[in-house]
């Protein structure tokens, strides 16, 4: 009978079994939140919550505990400092357990661990360091635009007047047209007239014959 013996032994050795407790414990710490199969994040919860009693009692004691079982320098400073102000006033129970969809495969049940009283960042929209990003973005995107639409305006007006000087060419052309023609006539107007040419006697005489 196994009295006395709590926690779950998930078919791994005891080593592999504190290995892995180890690496999510820090885990969870560092992003507050993980997803995991539901058993094993129960088991999780629970020593995270042992982790961040320590935290807040905050003797040399309790950092060589944290220091023996968290993986991470900087998870174990924040679980000092910033845990530890968070839950200065709350008796327990920092995390909690969400179940999920069971995963697709084996359909092993899942679970969403995370801690409790956690600061909500601000959206993307509502931060003023987005909405700066969000303009220059804007700007950054305007810039090109107008510069293509300027570049159509001119590209437009150059065709509006190669159609215009082309228009007027031909114009030009029949006006110097029309001068070169009154010319002529003015020419042959005043050049006199040539004088018909006599046909000759002999030709006279041999039609006279053939009659």
């Amino acid at each position: 009978m196994r009295h006395g013996k709590a926690g779950k032994k998930l078919g791994r050795t005891p080593s592999h079994r504190r290995a892995m407790f180890r690496n999510m414990v820090t885990s969870l710490l560092q992003h507050e939140r993980i997803v995991t199969t539901e058993v094993k994040a129960k088991e999780i919860s629970r020593l995270t919550e042992k982790m961040i009693t320590l935290g807040k009692r905050g003797d040399l004691h309790a950092r060589r505990q944290a220091v023996a079982f968290i993986r991470s320098n900087d998870v174990v400073k924040r679980l000092f400092s910033e845990y530890a102000q968070r839950y200065s006033s709350r008796q327990g129970g920092y995390t909690r357990v969400l179940k999920l969809e069971p995963r697709a495969g084996d359909n092993a049940p899942m679970a969403l661990v995370e801690l409790v009283d956690r600061p909500i960042k601000e959206s993307k929209a509502q931060s003023p360091k987005a909405k700066d990003k969000a303009k220059d973005k804007t700007k950054k995107e305007e810039k090109p635009k107008k510069e293509a639409a300027a570049k159509k305006e001119a590209k437009d007006k150059k065709t509006e007047e190669k159609v215009q000087e082309k228009e007027s060419k031909p114009k030009k052309e029949s006006k110097a047209q029309s001068s070169k023609s009154k010319e002529k006539k003015g020419e042959e107007e005043k050049a006199p007239a040539k004088p018909r040419k006599k046909a000759p006697a002999k030709k006279k005489e041999e039609k006279e014959e053939k009659e």
